[in-house]
């Protein structure tokens, strides 16, 4: 039986892993943490939104990035310290500018056709993950950011996507919770919110029922693509005086690569470049823990437009928060200053108790086209399935079927 290791078990690899064993391949998922979804899976804003598929590639997000540069809690943040990457990468991110429109609408039919497939191995699998089908309502605060957002509606529409201008009378009616007054919205009734994490554990075991094998504590040490099959050495577990594990390897006719922001020193290590940065973003979990919090959280997903937050309602007692994003290398830190803005918009639009809040940080791997990776590599048998930016859990659905396909035309399972 034709084998496929696939690097990574976020969002992206085990989805990847299901579409390779639904065509009938032999599956080895390796990952360094010890359970999948343990990383940027963990705990994003749960939306499932394809409108939110308007690339970032724009004159006045360069504009806001650069007027935000030293505002510590700024929903766009860069540190400013030289790093040729991140130069080099803004530098890319800016020529692509001006394919700002046909990737918008591209990735607006590509997040149409992946959440009806995710809604449809959902229901294959029995996969529970406090998913919500209410829609979600993008909110604006003066006629300047409405009449932004209607210039980037016109694509998403042309994208196929079905979606509403409200006015605050509408807005009230949608989400009731909602404190203050907005000057108008958008509402996209077919777009829905859900926990990531509880999924991709959830389709992992969906994986495992198929035969698919999964290598948890797996540090990738080297790839080698030379011969005819392609090499994987790790590091097993950590010893126990807590060095580096027993070294270990497999060969497997193919790869995937889904390994978030570690693709590209991966990909490098292969001969390819994958020109993926690591935007940190954060979240919180606020949980409710008394009915009135319960009954005063919003049910309807929101994004607010002018502090560049998201919502979900995970469940009854679960209101997630989530929110901005950071240049700043390949830092994990979570930062009290940069927490601190979505625990008070939490409070100033919702009267909940914020006593028990859980902060996360994440890093989306982004391309500078803000387009996922989806290729093959250089060399027989390597294959990409990547840099998803903020849209991995929207898009992973249909990129797992795209690279699926590929890999069988070089290689029949």
């Amino acid at each position: 039986m034709t084998h496929i290791a696939v690097l990574g078990a976020g969002i992206t690899g085990v989805t990847t892993a299901y579409a390779l064993a639904q065509q009938g391949y032999r599956v080895t998922v390796l990952d360094r943490h010890r359970y999948p979804a343990m990383e940027t899976s963990f705990a994003n804003g749960g939306q499932l939104s394809a409108s939110n598929a308007e690339v970032w590639n724009s004159i006045s997000t360069v504009l806001k990035g650069l007027k935000w540069m030293f505002r510590k809690d700024a929903p766009l943040l860069m540190n400013p310290a030289p790093s040729w990457h991140k130069y080099s990468w803004l530098a890319e991110f800016v020529r692509h500018i001006g394919n700002y429109r046909a990737n918008t609408i591209e990735t607006t039919r590509l997040a149409i056709a992946a959440r009806e497939h995710l809604f449809r191995i959902a229901e294959k699998e029995g996969i529970e993950f406090n998913l919500e089908r209410r829609g979600i309502l993008h909110i604006y605060h003066n006629k300047a950011e409405f009449a932004a957002a209607r210039k980037a509606n016109e694509l998403l529409l042309e994208g196929g996507l079905e979606r509403f201008e409200v006015g605050n009378e509408e807005i009230r009616s949608i989400e009731p919770t909602l404190r203050g007054n907005y000057f108008a919205g958008y509402f996209t009734p077919s777009d829905s919110t859900g926990d990531i994490h509880r999924f991709t554990r959830g389709l992992a075991q969906a994986c495992e029922r198929q035969g698919v094998t999964f290598v948890q504590d797996a540090h990738v040490r080297r790839v080698d693509a030379s011969g005819p099959r392609v090499m994987i050495e790790w590091a097993g577990e950590t010893g126990s005086q807590g060095g580096p594990g027993r070294g270990q390897a497999l060969q497997a006719d193919a790869i995937v690569v889904c390994a978030g922001v570690g693709s590209k020193a991966i990909g490098r290590s292969l001969g390819d470049r994958v020109n993926i940065y690591p935007v940190k973003g954060y979240s919180i979990t606020v949980h409710l823990d008394d009915p009135q919090s319960q009954s005063a959280a919003p049910q309807v997903s929101l994004l607010d437009e002018r502090a560049k937050v998201v919502t979900s309602r995970l469940g009854a007692d679960r209101f997630r928060v989530a929110g901005t994003a950071e240049y700043n290398g390949e830092n994990r830190d979570i930062r009290a200053d940069r927490i601190e803005p979505l625990v008070r918009w939490s409070r100033n639009n919702f009267d909940i108790n914020t006593s028990r809040v859980v902060p996360w940080a994440g890093l989306r791997p982004m391309m500078p086209d803000m387009m996922p990776y989806v290729a093959k590599g250089r060399r027989s048998g390597v294959f990409y399935n990547t840099g998803h930016g903020h849209l991995g859990w929207t898009l992973s659905a249909a990129t797992a079927d795209m690279i699926a396909r590929m890999v069988v035309a070089q290689h029949p399972a």
